[in-house]
């Protein structure tokens, strides 16, 4: 079962873990061009089109790019995401496979395919996938893999390695937003209310506040008794993300 913890980065990691984000207008590829390029272009548009959540464009392009070339790794990898994002979980899990069949190394979706199986109960498998992806030395962004495998571990209530995979994430990178929230929301729920500030302050000098991390402050501060910042906080939560559930749980607890 997919939990909202786990989706709250799956969406940030997707993009980065496959060829890239495109960036620029979306220029269409033209006749004279080879497969392999026509394959990449197309890739390119079909992420783009995903990160605009414009499926439909995006499964026209990850099909033109497949059939340019139908041994383009990357693609299935892109195509394996757009069907999960779809709920078609058989097919998403074919071309996952398919990816990695072309391609044994490519990390990016060794680590993908890896979060497609924690959050479908197989945990002992997307770790294994995760490990193998973390072991390759040409991997460019392994703090994504560790990432997903401290989520992953962390959604199955096993917080000793969660925090093992999230300080190796930190290692790679001081200043990766979304492992420096799991930490703090690691270091709250275990009642280490310092470090979890902490953890906060850092994610806060990388990154925008979303609605869970301002709710996370708030309940930091509070159990640290420190009413003005968690004040602060709640009003920053009601005020930027006035609809959004968090803020609901903070009336909640406000009418409490």
């Amino acid at each position: 079962m997919k939990s909202t913890n786990y989706y709250f980065v799956c969406l940030f990691v997707v993009f980065i873990t496959l060829s890239g984000c495109a960036t620029g207008p979306l220029n269409e590829p033209g006749p004279e061009q080879d497969a392999n390029k026509t394959a990449r272009l197309n890739l390119e548009l079909g992420l783009a089109y995903m990160e605009q959540k414009d499926y439909k464009r995006a499964m026209n392009r990850l099909q033109k790019s497949i059939k340019a070339d139908p041994q383009y790794s990357d693609a299935h990898n892109a195509m394996a995401v757009l069907y999960a994002r779809l709920g078609k979980d058989e097919k998403a899990d074919a071309h996952y496979k398919k990816a990695i069949r072309l391609a044994p190394e490519n990390s990016g979706a060794l680590n993908n395919y890896g979060q497609f199986l924690c959050t479908h109960g197989q945990r002992e498998k997307a770790d294994a996938l995760f490990k193998k992806a973390l072991a390759n030395p040409l991997y460019e962004t392994p703090q994504y893999a560790n990432l997903n495998a401290g989520i992953c571990a962390k959604d199955n209530n096993d917080f000793e390695q969660a925090e093992i995979y999230f300080r190796a994430a930190l290692k790679q990178d001081p200043y990766f937003a979304p492992a420096l929230y799991q930490m703090a929301d690691l270091s709250y729920s275990q009642k280490q209310y310092l470090p979890a500030r902490g953890y906060l302050e850092r994610f806060a000098e990388t990154a925008r506040h979303s609605a869970r991390s301002l709710w996370l402050a708030v309940r930091v501060e509070k159990a640290l008794g420190d009413r003005d910042a968690e004040a602060s906080y709640a009003l920053r939560l009601k005020n930027n993300f006035p609809d959004s559930q968090e803020t609901r749980l903070l009336l909640k607890m406000e009418s409490q």
